[in-house]
């Protein structure tokens, strides 16, 4: 099914912006997908002051917290925050401060704060990477010494029953030299498991943390890791930078151009 998320409705993620993390690091993955979203929601709505709110997930609760200038700009950041694809439940910590003016000039930075927040979740994501790098090799390691020992204890006995049991013993080498390939490969597909979701998050979180690209206005679709870009841009350059980030997203197997061309009005 096809995934799409527009500028109300995009991830400010990490995730992804990885190498790929293990199965044991995609409940962290997957509730920093989910702040980022939210986060990204408040930050589009204009009757919420979202650069004042502060936006934490786990176990893909999230809890709402800083101060509103009205109970109805709170009851719409508990609304943005619930109908988040991936949110359970939301605790709302949100206090109401009637002389509380709020954030102003929200456009101008919130590409600043997406910037911060997406080069945190790369630190993370990173972070995730190198561990499940490290088991990858563990997990090689050990098996290519269970190989070796395996192979010389046999080689050893062929010497001893003849030709044929020699043979037999090299065989079982190489057998267990694949198993050993095999399960390296395992444990790279199993950190390769990326969604369409996490994708299109991964995507927009790039446009949007990159100066040259107006990510705001670039709506972002995934269909099978392949990636979709739609609306206006300034000029080939803003374009063609675009389509670069795409690519160069994890999981991304191909990037279709949609955009647009629009010069700035003097």
């Amino acid at each position: 099914m096809l995934k799409r998320m527009s500028v109300v409705t995009l991830g400010l993620a990490v995730m992804l912006l990885t190498a790929g993390p293990a199965i044991a690091q995609g409940d962290a993955a997957a509730d920093s997908a989910t702040t980022a979203a939210v986060k990204t929601k408040l930050l589009a709505d204009t009757k919420v002051g979202g650069l004042a709110i502060d936006v934490d997930t786990k176990d893909n609760v999230v809890t709402l917290s800083g101060k509103v200038s009205s109970a109805a700009e709170r009851t719409e950041a508990v609304r943005l925050a619930r109908t988040t694809t991936g949110v359970k439940s939301v605790v709302n910590k949100l206090v109401v401060d009637p002389n509380y003016k709020g954030v102003t000039n929200k456009d101008d930075r919130a590409k600043a704060e997406a910037k911060d927040e997406a080069k945190d979740a790369k630190a993370k994501s990173k972070e995730a990477a190198e561990k499940t790098k490290g088991t990858t090799g563990k997990v090689a390691d050990k098996t290519e010494d269970a190989a070796k020992k395996t192979g010389h204890a046999t080689k050893e006995a062929a010497k001893k029953t003849g030709q044929a049991t020699e043979n037999a013993a090299e065989k079982t080498g190489d057998a267990a030299k694949k198993a050993g390939k095999a399960t390296e490969n395992a444990a790279k597909d199993a950190g390769a498991n990326i969604t369409d979701a996490s994708i299109t998050s991964a995507v927009k979180t790039k446009l949007l943390g990159d100066t040259k690209v107006g990510g705001l206005k670039i709506d972002v679709d995934t269909n099978s890791h392949v990636v979709t870009l739609t609306g206006p841009v300034h000029s080939a350059a803003e374009k063609a930078e675009a389509v670069r980030l795409a690519k160069n997203t994890t999981g991304v197997h191909k990037v279709v151009d949609k955009l647009t061309i629009e010069p700035k009005k003097n």
